[in-house]
């Protein structure tokens, strides 16, 4: 078992306020994303990890991974953890969390 963290929608609410440093990857499916989406996310999908986690060019950077509920960027955590990167954290609740706790406007499926 590798490990990762896991973030809350109102640390990551506060992370984005503070403008802190990280990426925030979004590993839904394109038709997902444009339908619900955390400003500043970077859409990879979770069946591309091999392609995009090569431009990930430093494996101590801290990315945030996200999805719909937290399965499938949980998936992502635990193989980019595998790979050697060190501060990977998954958004608990995923985009459904966001909407339902931080922003309404952000539409629930």
């Amino acid at each position: 078992m590798f490990n990762y963290e896991v973030i809350d929608v109102i640390e990551l609410k506060k992370k984005l306020e503070n403008r802190e440093t990280f990426r925030l990857i979004d590993v839904r499916e394109p038709s997902e994303y444009r339908v619900a989406k955390i400003e500043g996310s970077e859409l990879m999908p979770l069946g591309q990890i091999m392609t995009w986690m090569q431009k990930l060019e430093d494996k101590d950077e801290e990315i945030v991974l996200m999805c719909h509920h937290g399965m499938r960027s949980d998936r992502a955590c635990q193989f980019l953890a595998a790979q050697g990167f060190t501060k990977i954290r998954n958004l608990e609740g995923g985009i459904d969390a966001w909407s339902a706790r931080i922003d309404g406007n952000v539409m629930r499926y």
